[in-house]
């Protein structure tokens, strides 16, 4: 046996008794002929005394035996802080060389050698508390009748969203798997196979531009129901939350608060709107469509957000920019006084400042900042000015701030692919009570049966009930601008199984990474993922991703075109 004890096992009960520790040199202090040696473990630390000579360095595994005394005078500071181990005999069971960064060192390095960094205390708690809720979460969806299932990694590209990752089959030339961006059909199919409730904790993967709440690999917990409607599967997610933070924390959550998805945009111009702060967004279309401000008057939809107070010129400009990054054409702004608008654009309201204080429920001494754009666009900006305010201002509470956001529109348009794409996925019930509702349905107007759990202003939940129904999907396909043909070729398994009996389900999945860097105050992702990819989606660890050899090339029929 290496050890009897771990470093944060003793007290004074043990007193006079013989151990043996194992663990890290932490921390050396000299002191005469006397060395104390602060030993360390994933568990704690125990302070170690030799009388006799010891040459050791920093982070070298040893291992000791002693007997262990009580302290004359406790360090509080450590659990094991009564007694200290007074060494009789020690081994050294690995040299460590020095450690190649120290405290200042960037994310970087630290992402380099990440085995090193996460012998911090602080790191490993991140680790070990992530291992405890997702102990929770698996405990109540198995007291509720869930069952754990795993689904394939390798599996067929269908892509609708971020790209794929893809993997080269050696066995079929030419044809690719692909990693999952989610299990999202699969979970359908287990839905079609009888199994009722089903639940994962699952590995994702998705090409995408990286933030700091993004990462190319990422947890979901997923989690599938049958025979249920939105609330039963709202009412469940509400109750698993209600009961983590019971466990976790010890405290009681309130009722979650709801919002539709047109009150999120207007109110808080977020769809993901963090409700910690009190600031609105106020609809002053109308008014501003009266004035002779010519940006009012030409754009389609007029915003406005009061400040309660002054800005001054630099922290406007500072808000401006941040409009505009969200692709809004500039950010107005007035001061209010007791008589009307002073200041921006306030020589432009005259006539219609008391109007436009009465809306805003403005006093004297505020600041009230405008967006004019399309309706989505202008809320949008505003809504991250807002954001931006939140934090400039101090004005985030420390609470947990729970939301629901509810009947999401069925279709968003990309600027970017210049069509319609499924704002969730294609296989969201829309809001319909047939297929023949759907066809030449407007795809602006149309809403889906989706719900996104918000926490403190991110979504760390989203979910929906799913189409059952083929000829739903076909229409629900049609209005994608998926061809019957190529639609057959993406989902051909799965629109076949649907015509054999589907039950009506839902589920949801939880981005986990999210919500425990929530929980456990991290500012990253990446705080509490073992082994993180950096901002350009790199292991500087393990230089991956990484050239290959030749050899592997041509087991894989693969070659390089090589660019101009």
């Amino acid at each position: 046996m290496l050890r009897t004890h771990t470093c944060d096992e003793l007290r004074k009960t043990h007193a006079q008794q013989h151990v043996t520790l194992a663990g890290w040199v932490h921390a050396i202090r000299t002191h005469g002929t006397v060395t104390f040696i602060d030993l360390r473990d994933r568990y704690g630390i125990t302070q170690l005394v030799f009388t006799t000579p010891i040459r050791v360095q920093k982070e070298t595994v040893i291992q000791i035996t002693g007997r262990v005394e009580e302290k004359t005078v406790p360090n509080k500071a450590l659990s094991t802080g009564e007694v200290e181990v007074h060494v009789e005999t020690h081994k050294i069971l690995s040299k460590a060389n020095p450690l190649p960064f120290d405290e200042n060192a960037t994310e970087e390095t630290r992402m380099k050698y990440r085995y090193l960094d996460l012998r911090a205390t602080e790191k490993q708690h991140k680790l070990i508390e992530r291992a405890r809720i997702i102990r929770i979460l698996r405990a109540y969806l198995d007291e509720q009748g869930f069952i754990e299932l795993e689904t394939p990694q390798l599996g067929k590209s269908t892509p609708e969203g971020s790209r794929d990752y893809l993997v080269p089959s050696r066995t079929q030339p030419g044809t690719f798997y692909a990693l999952p961006q989610s299990p999202q059909l699969f979970k359908q199919l287990f839905m079609i196979a009888g199994m009722d409730k089903y639940y994962q904790v699952a590995r994702c993967f998705r090409d995408e531009d990286l933030r700091k709440d993004r990462q190319p690999e990422f947890t979901q917990l997923d989690i599938e129901m049958s025979f249920v409607e939105q609330e039963d599967v709202m009412e469940l997610i509400e109750n698993l939350t209600k009961h983590l933070w019971k466990e976790y924390y010890g405290k009681e959550l309130l009722p979650f608060r709801r919002l539709t998805y047109e009150e999120a945009m207007r109110t808080y111009g977020s769809d993901k709107p963090d409700t910690r702060f009190a600031l609105h967004l106020t609809d002053v279309t109308t008014i501003a469509h009266k004035t002779p401000f010519a940006v009012f008057t030409n754009a389609e939809y007029v915003t406005a957000l009061k400040v309660p107070r002054q800005l001054s010129r630099k922290e406007i400009e500072a808000l401006t920019d941040c409009a505009k990054i969200h692709h809004a054409q500039g950010l107005a702004w007035t001061h209010t006084t007791a008589e009307g608008l002073e200041g921006g654009i306030g020589k432009f309201l005259t006539e219609h400042a008391q109007e436009i204080k009465t809306a805003m429920d403005a006093t004297q001494d505020e600041t009230i900042l405008f967006v004019a754009d399309e309706k989505r666009t202008a809320q949008n900006a505003l809504g991250a000015v807002r954001s931006a305010l939140g934090e400039q201002l101090g004005l985030m509470s420390d609470t947990h701030a729970f939301l629901w956001v509810t009947d999401f529109p069925m279709f968003e348009y990309s600027e970017e692919e210049q069509r319609y794409v499924a704002a969730h996925h294609p296989f969201t019930m829309p809001v319909v009570g047939s297929a023949q509702e759907l066809v030449g349905a407007d795809k602006k107007t149309l809403t889906s049966y989706a719900y996104d759990l918000v926490l403190n202003g991110s979504e760390i939940a989203g979910g929906s009930i799913r189409i059952h129904d083929t000829q739903i999907q076909q229409e629900v396909f049609t209005l994608l601008g998926i061809r019957k043909e190529e639609a057959q070729e993406r989902f051909g398994f799965f629109l076949e199984a649907l015509t054999y009996g589907t039950p009506p389900h839902g589920g949801l999945a939880w981005g986990l990474d999210r919500l425990i860097t929530i929980m456990l105050g991290g500012s990253s992702i990446r705080d509490v993922i073992a082994f993180p990819k950096n901002k350009e989606a790199q292991d500087v660890m393990l230089a991956a991703p990484s050239g290959v050899r030749e050899e592997q090339l041509t087991e894989l029929n693969l070659s390089f075109r090589q660019e101009q």
